[in-house]
């Protein structure tokens, strides 16, 4: 009764201050010339704090956008103010609409055992100053178990379950990986010529070294595990005396191998659970249930892409800029008929290279003034991709006039090859889109993708201050002399998340029902279906700020 009495007094003092709360923040409708740090500037507050309360609107919204603003005059409720209102709700008969109420209206979060704010934030997208916001006893009081707390409209949340951490006592696994280590082969090289540029090695190494941290991590936690190592060498050299001479019977799952080709022979072979710990365009043809796909397949990007667009789209001008290649040419038809059955998108270009290489003239034409331009870039083409950032980058400006020339044949215009280009003025808004920040964008200078929005898919998000991240860049760079890559904090993810998913007791592929997880950097959402290949359907859109921070978008 008294842990009842609790969450209703929650219940009470969230409905009893969420005026104060709703004068917080006022809506603004952006007027024609105005963008956020015009607003900004003219409000007092930084352009920042505008951009966060407005994802996906872009630096300069189009006229007639409404927007929000915070309000100057709000004063936070002082501890009396929310002391007073609990005394009050204690003597309330009718608590139980209240709870129905905000149940109904708002995504709700029942506090549990290793609960953070930045496990909550990470998960559900909100900023830890917006949980206080909604609960202001969280101020005086932190996180307490079994506290339920409002994390924000209900009609802003995607109905998804996060899946929660639980091991069954006296767990114990039984793991093995497979990574084509080359030991032998490389016994007689120097350790830095091997690593120097040799990509697999590099690999190879670093998901080996951080799937050792997740189990070092998972046993301080108290699960026993046994894992097992196998080089599996060149392709196609050793796998096949592997599983002859190996019994995979008790396994509770395989982590590998990193060819794409050797995946199923394993997955038919050993009887078990395989885990693809990288991604191949390949990985599109797996048929096996037994095989988990980590990456999830381009479509999905692709997909994630689109549909955010369709959540946020307003008045813009779409662009889709693709190559001559197959796999182009279907998925730029294929973004642009799925774009046209959005009720507001009537028209929707597509641009294709000539010779080669983007002409500046066809993008800078395609371009309008009037409203915000989304281009989006349907190519793995370095070049390509290059083109048209460099394009969009430098847009034509207006000459100054010059002084008329007495002599006629001074007078007269000499003709140019160049192609007319249109005139745009400079604060004509441009955002690029992109499926995958992949090699294509590595040798593009990040101010130039900053300053054209760059926003994209991606399978990782790192939030470098989380003291979670931190740590385990502390952890990994005492054990082995260097910080994390890419492929080690991967590593890191996959094997954690397996091996919490299966100390629960459950079979892996059942607890996939259970929820999203989210790890370091990863986000796990895999598919339900136990008869099918799984695919990782975990997406995060991110963007580009100003200031080269990357902003989470969802």
């Amino acid at each position: 009764m008294r842990e009842f009495k609790i969450i209703i007094i929650l219940f009470f003092v969230v409905i009893a201050t969420s005026c104060a709360q709703q004068k917080k923040y006022l809506s603004y409708t952006v007027k024609k010339g105005e963008t956020l740090k015009i607003i900004a500037k003219r409000i007092g507050v930084k352009t920042k704090e505008l951009v966060r309360l407005n994802p996906g609107t872009g630096r300069k919204p189009a006229p007639e956008t409404l927007i929000m603003i915070p309000n100057n005059e709000y004063k936070s409720p002082t501890a009396n103010d929310i002391l007073v209102k609990i005394n009050d709700s204690i003597n309330t008969k009718n608590s139980a609409p209240v709870k129905d109420t905000l149940v109904n209206t708002f995504v709700t979060h029942k506090v549990s055992k290793g609960d953070t704010y930045y496990s909550l934030t990470r998960a559900y997208n909100v900023l830890e100053e917006e949980l206080k916001i909604l609960n202001p006893l969280l101020d005086f009081s932190g996180l307490q178990l079994d506290m339920l707390l409002k994390i924000k409209p209900i009609e802003e949340e995607n109905n998804f379950l996060i899946y929660r951490d639980t091991i069954q006592e006296n767990s114990s696994l039984k793991l093995a990986m497979m990574l084509p280590f080359r030991a032998i082969e490389y016994d007689t090289i120097d350790a830095k010529d091997i690593f120097k540029n040799n990509r697999l090695a590099n690999i190879t190494t670093d998901i080996y070294l951080g799937a050792s941290m997740a189990v070092d991590s998972l046993v301080k936690l108290g699960i026993d595990i046994e894992l097992s190592v196998f080089d599996t060498g060149r392709k196609d050299t050793k796998l096949d005396s592997i599983l002859a001479a190996t019994d995979f019977s008790n396994t509770d799952v395989i982590i590998g191998p990193l060819y794409s080709e050797e995946v199923p022979k394993v997955a038919v072979r050993s009887g078990t659970s395989v885990v693809f710990p990288v991604y191949s365009k390949k990985q599109t043809s797996f048929k096996s249930s037994k095989i988990i796909k980590t990456f999830a397949d381009r479509e999905v990007h692709q997909e994630a892409l689109i549909e955010y667009i369709y959540d946020n789209y307003g008045s813009e001008n779409v662009l889709i800029i693709g190559d001559s290649s197959t796999t182009s040419i279907r998925n730029s038809n294929l973004i642009k008929s799925r774009l046209l059955l959005h009720d507001s998108i009537n028209e929707v270009q597509i641009i294709y290279p000539n010779l080669g290489y983007i002409r500046k003239d066809y993008v800078i034409n395609a371009l309008k003034a009037e409203v915000g331009n989304w281009v989006i870039l349907a190519t793995d083409n370095r070049v390509i991709s290059s083109d048209v950032i460099n394009s969009l980058i430098s847009l034509p400006v207006e000459e100054p006039e010059e002084e008329e020339e007495e002599d006629e044949d001074e007078e007269e215009e000499e003709e140019s090859d160049e192609p007319e280009m249109q005139i745009l003025p400079e604060d004509t808004v441009i955002k690029i889109f992109g499926i995958f920040k992949s090699t294509q964008f590595d040798r593009i200078d990040n101010n130039k993708l900053a300053k054209l929005g760059f926003t994209f898919t991606s399978d990782t998000f790192t939030e470098e201050s989380s003291p979670e991240i931190q740590l385990f860049n502390q952890q990994y760079l005492s054990k082995n002399h260097v910080y994390p890559s890419y492929y080690a904090t991967k590593g890191f993810d996959i094997v954690f998340d397996v091996g919490m998913r299966l100390a629960s007791g459950n079979k892996l592929k059942q607890t996939f029902k259970n929820g999203t997880s989210y790890r370091l950097e990863s986000k796990f959402d895999f598919t339900k279906d136990l008869f099918k290949t799984t695919s990782n359907k975990g997406i995060y859109i991110l963007e580009y700020n100003s200031d080269l921070t990357i902003n989470r978008l969802k």
